[in-house]
């Protein structure tokens, strides 16, 4: 006996067969979400030095220290770039010499917590093309304006007219030239 397959079931068969052989259709992408509007970022307003500088807040930076033939520095200021503050010892004449950034040659008022001196400056000479300016002033080894930076209470500060204060942290390192300087 013949089997037959009916032409209906045929036809369902190869309908079946054939479509597992076409791509199922692909989705289209979603469109893109509009872009979300941002409020501005408004800074803070910097808000206003009271009138104790020791409430100051203190300027962004830490204090180095290096050591050479010839004496010893602490350098202050932001890690990677050039130092706002630098306090150097020369061994030879046992003299330290306080510089600032700039070239205002207004002196330099320094402000601890027991004493304030105005210090004369004077350029000091050029450094590499493109480094920055520097005024220094010279201090004996043994000046007491040394120790009251090194005490002071957490803080000093330098100012000069045509310059931004700076607020310095008390830390060792101004302690350490000092006294490479006093051996």
């Amino acid at each position: 006996m013949r089997t037959t397959i009916p032409l209906f079931a045929m036809t369902v068969l190869m309908g079946t067969v054939l479509a597992a052989c076409v791509e199922k259709p692909i989705a289209p992408a979603p469109a893109p979400a509009p872009p979300v509007a941002r409020p501005a970022v408004v800074p803070r307003p910097v808000p206003p030095r009271g009138n104790d500088w020791r409430d100051w807040p203190v300027t962004v930076g830490d204090w180095t220290y290096r050591q050479d033939q010839g004496g010893s520095t602490a350098l202050f200021g932001a890690r990677g770039s050039n130092a706002l503050l630098t306090l150097r010892c020369d061994n030879a004449s046992a003299m330290l010499y306080l510089s600032r950034q700039g070239i205002a040659r207004t002196p330099l008022t320094v402000r601890t917590s027991t004493v304030v001196r105005s210090l004369p400056v004077q350029p000091t000479s050029p450094g590499p093309a493109g480094a920055p300016a520097y005024v220094a002033t010279r201090l004996a080894a043994r000046d007491p304006l040394l120790d009251a930076m090194v005490f002071s209470r957490g803080r000093f500060i330098v100012e000069q007219g045509g310059a931004a204060t700076l607020v310095i942290p008390a830390w060792a390192e101004i302690a350490r030239v000092t006294e490479d300087c006093r051996r």
